[in-house]
């Protein structure tokens, strides 16, 4: 991207991303998430589900930049309007199951780590990159380990995109090797 200095208009930054262009994704959403999470947060009145939203129709917006057409209105109509259908839909959705147990008690390392001498730095560790994550991000890897539930009995259960679990489901992973790795989170 040229200048920081020079603001770049959003029809340019849309085409931009239709050409791989991952700064100008970053652009447009620095511009334009403060006004989407709000209208998705007075449609859905739940904060963490507006973040899910947003983060859902950023990635739409990216998958579908190159459908965006100047002709038809402001890039920022285009954003509001994927975001008040997304949210809508999820108002109508069926009622959203109950959130899985983020503090699950193994999940945490609250079992006894002196019943087994090998696991006893490993559950700190683990411990600890588990405390760099998000809810959501715990939510998913207690789901999958403990319950053993796919990416999309996942979806199903916590109510949220498939795309968005596996997404959730690879940057836990992500932190959680980095973590073993090196002993903090890039």
């Amino acid at each position: 991207m040229p200048d920081a200095g020079i603001e770049i208009a959003d029809p340019e930054l849309v085409s931009r991303m239709a050409r791989g262009d991952r700064a100008a994704l970053a652009a447009l959403y620095e511009r334009h998430a403060p006004r989407l999470l709000a209208l998705g947060r007075s449609i859905l009145g739940d904060l963490p589900e507006a973040e899910d939203l947003l983060h859902d129709v950023f990635l739409e917006a990216w998958r579908h930049a190159s459908d965006f057409s100047s002709e038809r209105g402001t890039v920022a109509t285009w954003l509001a309007l994927r975001t008040r259908s997304r949210a809508i839909d999820r108002r109508r959705a069926a009622p959203r199951v109950k959130r899985a147990d983020v503090d699950h008690p193994e999940l945490l390392g609250a079992s006894d780590p002196l019943a087994d001498p090998s696991r006893i730095l490993d559950c700190g560790k683990l411990r600890s990159a588990l405390s760099c994550m998000s809810a959501e991000e715990r939510q998913v890897i207690a789901l999958g380990y403990f319950e053993g539930l796919s990416s999309s009995e996942i979806a199903e259960r916590v109510g949220a995109p498939i795309g968005t679990i596996k997404s959730r489901t690879r940057t836990a992973l992500e932190k959680l090797r980095a973590w073993f790795a090196t002993g903090r989170v890039a």
